[in-house]
């Protein structure tokens, strides 16, 4: 019997080596058994994207909760995840959502992921109660559950949360790159209908998502910005796989950083007459934080993971809430991060003031002043890891990189900050055996300084423990 523990996104394993129905049923059990037992009847909605076997695996997991007592309701068609968290969070009979993707992951992982009733993730608790009830075979109980559309309404919500108008009027050529993902058709379909001229990449149902691992990043997007440099397009949005996360590509053919996307979007918010804190992770950019005092914004910073970034959604007085890898959340959309909204609102940004995308992030630059962020994985042995997750709150170095810290924290490892806004951050992983480091500075050079000395700084004091 194979051992499922689900991380902080859920739960993934390749086709090859345990994502099969076995393993797949067990969970939908533990969770019809955990739902079924506090919300007998409830709805749950299931999705699914464009890998082996999706819609199959839907409707297991949907057979399973419908055998257990649950209303179990499938998406008619392959569909990004924040379409599934937001049809979750505008059913009042809906107790959660279960997604069948291994999002960024290559087309050799199968994945689990699942939503709340608001649309946002479950918590670790929910998560440890559900690992503990699954059985050791699958239930032979089945029942019946129907189809639905999930996707009509969000492309709805979505045309309707920008200026609809000035983007028909801008005439604006934009590349849309789902990268074989759950985003298919929908991101071009909502484009298309706010009168933007398409260019289609990447957009159909390929389960061997033609060797691309669909992740937003370099070198994954570098056909996408290939393409717009082609066909002369203004700008490029690039989803990852399962919708949560995107980037866009300027008109030179070059990915704007998370670094520098956060922070447009978050201006873009504020022009259109949105208010509230700012939150981010404890590992994001400073420039978030300097926007955010820019344009006169409370701010605050959380440790990393989600989860903590959601905990703060809860007093409904919160702008943006952004992660690190670009993940962008705003609660009045949606209480969970969505990839096609924030392309969308830069669409919007430039059809209502014009420009180009890279004009538009050089003033930006000029605004909040020019950073250098950089990030190094350590792999360690996992005892050494949780040595480090101990070791850790104790440090105090009194220089790192030849800077005196202005500021220490330990909410997140190690956490230093400069005078001069520089900051360095040592953490342990909380789901593999890797200490994350980054930095942050004026240059590359001094940021690169900064990561190496409070490195040195753990490492030593692992050696010495």
């Amino acid at each position: 019997m194979r051992i499922i523990h689900f991380d902080a996104n859920g739960w993934r394993a390749r086709f090859d080596d345990g994502f099969d129905e076995e393993s797949v049923g067990r969970i939908a059990c533990a969770l019809g058994l955990v739902w079924g037992g506090s919300h007998p009847g409830s709805t749950v909605l299931v999705g699914y994207d464009t890998r082996h076997n999706g819609k199959h695996f839907a409707e297991l997991v949907a057979a399973i909760l419908a055998g257990q007592g649950l209303c179990a309701k499938v998406s008619s068609t392959t569909c990004p995840i924040p379409a599934l968290g937001w049809s979750a969070a505008h059913n009042g009979a809906c107790v959660g959502a279960v997604m069948l993707s291994a999002s960024e992951s290559s087309c050799e992982y199968g994945g689990i992921q699942l939503r709340g009733a608001d649309g946002g993730p479950v918590s670790s608790r929910f998560l440890a109660k559900v690992e503990r009830a699954i059985p050791t075979r699958v239930p032979r109980a089945r029942g019946s559950f129907a189809e639905t559309d999930v996707v009509t309404a969000y492309e709805d919500a979505l045309v309707s949360f920008v200026d609809a108008d000035a983007i028909a009027a801008a005439g604006l050529r934009v590349v849309a790159d789902p990268m074989y993902g759950g985003g298919v058709g929908v991101l071009a379909r909502v484009l298309d209908r706010l009168g933007c001229d398409v260019v289609r990449l990447h957009d159909e149902v390929r389960e061997d998502f033609a060797g691309l691992h669909p992740s937003a990043t370099d070198p994954w997007a570098d056909e996408c910005e290939q393409r717009l440099v082609e066909t002369g397009a203004n700008l490029a949005i690039v989803l990852d796989g399962d919708g949560d996360r995107s980037a866009v590509v300027d008109e030179r053919g070059r990915l704007v950083s998370p670094h520098n996307l956060v922070p447009l979007v978050m201006r873009q918010l504020m022009g259109k007459g949105y208010t509230g804190r700012v939150v981010a992770t404890s590992s994001s950019s400073e420039r978030l934080m300097r926007q955010a005092d820019y344009l006169g914004c409370p701010r605050t910073r959380v440790p990393v993971g989600f989860e903590r970034l959601y905990d703060e959604l809860h007093d409904n007085d919160v702008l943006i809430a952004s992660e690190e890898y670009g993940g962008i959340c705003v609660p009045q959309h949606l209480k969970e991060r969505d990839g096609l909204l924030a392309g969308l609102l830069v669409v919007e940004l430039l059809a209502q003031e014009g420009g180009t995308l890279s004009k538009h992030v050089r003033a930006m630059t000029s605004e909040l002043g020019h950073l250098s962020y950089i990030r190094k994985d350590v792999y360690m042995e996992p005892a050494q890891v949780e040595s480090m997750r101990i070791i850790l709150p104790g440090l105090n170095p009194a220089s790192i990189g030849g800077l005196e810290p202005q500021e220490i924290s330990h909410a997140d490892g190690l956490r230093a900050s400069f005078a001069d806004g520089s900051w360095v951050l040592v953490r342990p992983s909380r789901t593999l055996p890797v200490i994350r480091a980054n930095a942050e500075a004026r240059d590359a050079s001094a940021a690169s300084a900064l990561l190496s000395g409070a490195l040195s700084a753990a490492l030593d004091a692992l050696a010495n423990a």
